[in-house]
């Protein structure tokens, strides 16, 4: 755990530099995949650019939302703070900011969420990195395991072993990503992202059952509720295409 580097005067948060690996890593992977189908790898900066505004910008109105009563005194402070970044509103702006800058390209297509399905994976895995080195309360619930963890040193510490979730995220949403970058090839028209969706939102629907998070209808939390949508999406349109693919004549 290792929540601040001291560099001589400079104190970096371990957080913000995964957050900057993430976008990096997602960077790369679609700079790669742009190559591949023969559009140009510049589209890849315009992309990161484009969710990283609408991600802050979307992180920023979700926390003034939720917290409006607190911070309506200062909403102006609030906005421009460095502080209260919300990961729903985040994820929410960060497409909407692709989607507009994928319009103006003309790249509105299912292509895109294909391109989008491995970076979003190693995004996500990566930034849990950043979740576990600063010991951010995303961790789990009390546990006395062989692997349990205390985060003493933390951004919120807790001296209690608890499951040590963000690993676990880590690993599993780095192997759906390796998962999904293998099967590039072979899933198009929106397959790969709706096998993300899937993936993604199982990954997430069963890790919250170990972390500590309220319950806030039929004894799920909200991200499960979230999750269930994806999972149901993503099933519901695998089904649909699978149905839909041409089927080879046997003999």
């Amino acid at each position: 755990m290792l929540p601040e580097i001291h560099i001589g005067p400079l104190t970096l948060q371990t957080f913000g530099i995964c957050f900057a690996l993430a976008f990096i890593g997602a960077g790369a992977v679609i700079w790669r995949r742009l190559e591949e189908i023969g559009k140009p790898v510049d589209w890849a900066y315009e992309m990161g650019f484009a969710a990283l505004v609408g991600g802050m910008v979307g992180s920023r109105l979700d926390f003034i939302l939720e917290n409006y009563s607190d911070v309506k005194g200062d909403l102006l402070g609030n906005i421009f703070s460095g502080s209260g970044l919300v990961w729903y509103g985040g994820a929410i702006g960060g497409a909407i900011g692709v989607f507009l800058w994928a319009w103006w390209r003309g790249f509105l297509t299912l292509a895109l969420l294909d391109l989008a399905a491995p970076a979003l994976a190693l995004g996500y895995a990566i930034g849990r990195v950043g979740c576990q080195l600063s010991g951010d309360g995303d961790y789990g619930k009390a546990w006395n395991g062989p692997w349990a963890m205390a985060y003493p040193d933390g951004t919120k510490p807790t001296d209690q072993t608890v499951h040590p979730t963000p690993v676990y995220e880590t690993l599993t949403m780095g192997l759906v990503a390796l998962v999904l970058w293998r099967l590039r090839d072979r899933f198009t028209n929106g397959t790969l992202f709706a096998l993300y969706l899937l993936l993604a939102g199982t990954e997430r629907f069963l890790v919250e059952f170990i972390r500590r998070n309220d319950d806030v209808a039929i004894g799920l939390t909200q991200a499960q509720l979230i999750s269930v949508a994806m999972m149901i999406a993503g099933g519901v349109w695998l089904l649909v295409a699978f149905r839909r693919a041409p089927r080879t004549a046997t003999a």
